[in-house]
């Protein structure tokens, strides 16, 4: 039996976060399209044999947590003829525990002394998986078989064999197959640094001692997450958030959970959820799991170690059926808006038990945009996730050009879209008065517009948060929602829902124009320090009407009068209260 040394513990900890993130730069590194190598929407995971997750690279938490089921799902699937030189790819929700369809899992095992010891697995976003809209990302399907491409897990290299007739099938179901085979090779590239980084750290300490440890991190990492648990106030705290809707005539989704903490003890029920509907939005219940993991460990305090131990100590539950579990055929292309908004969800719930850790509402993740077509010759597809504004917290304003906590992904630099696409940025930059008002202001919103160069292309968008804007906390301002337009070259504007589900046509000269939502604020607009209204005010973050109508601010010329301030505070103090009562 091995004796557990806590500072050797800590050394191997590090060293499989480093394969993990050794992998996350290859991949990056070596990945062909825009939403890979440049949004970074791509995820590594060291696993042990038991395909529980050991650790996670510097990507998307929403993928990392949803490893765990989609690898017991392989190995049940292929018990008994696992061998050295397989590499697995799949990505179905139902028939591999996959997340949706573009998100392509490349998993590979490790062998040690002929014994089965660990797994490198990735998951990438792909440019196109095929279906009914470019990008794959069909808001408007009524069924998974629309969606595109479905994998099982399959054998795409058995001891070392390629399956020469998987490639063959992906590259003739995409439409960019030399940007998707080349993403799928980088996965390949990524599994096999990380499978020669671990092979040396088992040669240098032993492949039994390395192992006992990896068992005792899931371990330690549990008593941590239990402990936290333990500290926080019994009870059971509910929140409800919602999804505009899709389409043209909208009709809300709901997204209700309640967070029950009991001792050592926490468990979320999503019990009071939407049914599941016919369009895009779906989640499987894994990704749902990794949404609420997220969310938790964003509030906790502990290092707690990115692996299956943290995972242990929480109970998830869905009603199968419904838009956070869902079953066949049911779609779920666009399943991340809603991963994004079960964790808004869960903050909501949370601040109701820890208000000094949660920030106010934000934009809801990221809005994704895809253009798609034929330009000279040859089909492009373009696809990016565009973050990201923060709602305030206690001890800040909301941030802004940061991604959501859900996907650590970025925006597309302007130059890689204007070289790659008929495409051309005209505007990006963020929007004065739009952050919801607080004693700490939300972030504010973002302008992105697109001209398109192209002969003719198709439009869809993914978008959120028009009806049911960001909302603040105690006391705080809500947030802004989105606008979005598309100008054609005539003049003519239309303008989008937010989750399209019948694509536009663009043709040369027309102008898709996005005005993001921003973030909530937090606490009472009246208490924000005057000094944080000049800053404001110098860098153009607010005008001077908007810190008089939000903050109460009283200008003796160009600069803020601090009496006159005080005192019109007062008197809307004073006029609130008597409202109130």
């Amino acid at each position: 039996m091995t004796v557990i040394d806590p500072i050797r513990l800590e050394v191997l900890k590090n060293a499989f976060d480093s394969v993990a993130d050794e992998m996350a730069l290859m991949l990056m590194r070596a990945a062909y399209s825009p939403i890979v190598r440049d949004s970074m929407d791509y995820s590594t995971a060291l696993c042990d044999a038991q395909g529980q997750t050991l650790a996670q690279g510097v990507t998307t938490p929403m993928h990392l947590g949803s490893f765990y089921d989609a690898m017991q799902h392989l190995r049940s699937r292929y018990a008994g003829q696992i061998r050295e030189g397989d590499v697995f790819i799949g990505n179905d929700p139902y028939a591999a525990a996959g997340q949706h369809l573009p998100d392509i899992y490349i998993v590979e095992p490790v062998f040690h002394g002929g014994a089965l010891v660990a797994w490198m697995t990735t998951v990438a976003h792909h440019a196109d998986v095929g279906g009914i809209v470019p990008g794959s990302n069909a808001l408007g399907a009524t069924e998974i078989f629309q969606e595109g491409l479905r994998l099982p897990f399959l054998k795409l290299y058995d001891a070392g064999v390629a399956n020469d007739a998987i490639w063959e099938i992906i590259g003739l179901n995409v439409r960019v197959p030399d940007l998707v085979t080349g993403d799928l090779r980088a996965q390949m590239a990524a599994c096999k640094a990380g499978r020669r980084s671990f092979t040396e750290l088992l040669d240098r300490y032993g492949a039994a001692e390395v192992l006992a440890y990896a068992e005792e991190l899931h371990n330690y990492a549990e008593r941590l997450a239990r402990a936290e648990i333990a500290e926080l106030p019994d009870g059971v705290f509910g929140f409800t958030d919602h999804l505009d809707g899709l389409g043209q005539n909208p009709e809300p989704i709901v997204i209700q959970l309640a967070v029950t903490i009991e001792g050592d003890r926490l468990c979320v029920d999503f019990t009071g959820s939407s049914p599941q509907v016919k369009g895009g939005v779906n989640t499987p219940l894994p990704f749902t799991k990794a949404s609420v993991y997220t969310a938790l460990r964003s509030v906790m305090k502990s290092e707690i170690p990115n692996c299956r131990g943290f995972e242990r100590a929480i109970t998830v539950t869905a009603p199968a059926g419904t838009v956070v579990n869902s079953v066949h055929p049911a779609p779920c292309g666009a399943r991340g808006i809603t991963g994004y908004r079960v964790i808004d969800a869960m903050f909501g719930a949370l601040a109701k038990a820890l208000p000094d850790r949660v920030t106010a509402d934000g934009m809801g993740g990221s809005t994704v945009p895809t253009f798609g077509g034929w330009h000279e010759g040859k089909p492009f597809v373009f696809t990016e996730t565009v973050m990201g504004t923060w709602g305030a917290g206690r001890d800040h304003d909301g941030q802004v050009g940061v991604p959501h906590m859900g996907a650590n992904q970025a925006n597309v630099p302007v130059e890689m879209i204007e070289a790659s696409y008929p495409l051309r940025i005209l505007n990006y930059g963020t929007v004065s008065d739009t952050g919801g008002a607080g004693r700490h202001r939300g972030g504010n919103s973002f302008i992105r517009e697109y001209l398109f160069l192209g002969k003719e292309g198709v439009f869809s968008l993914r978008s959120d948060k028009r009806a049911f804007p960001p909302h603040g906390l105690f006391g705080g301002g809500n947030g802004c929602g989105p606008d979005s337009t598309i100008r054609r070259a005539n003049g003519d504007v239309v303008t989008l829902p937010v989750l399209v589900t019948e694509p536009y046509t663009l043709k040369t000269g027309d102008v898709f124009r996005h005005v993001s939502p921003s973030g909530g604020g937090y606490g009472d607009p009246l208490e924000r320090a005057l000094v944080d209204i000049e800053s404001d005010l110098a860098e153009g973050t607010v005008t001077p009407d908007h810190a008089a109508r939000a903050y109460g601010v009283v200008f003796s010329g160009p600069k803020i009068d601090p009496a006159a301030t005080a005192q019109r505070r007062e008197e809307l103090r004073a006029a609130r209260d008597e409202t109130v009562s």
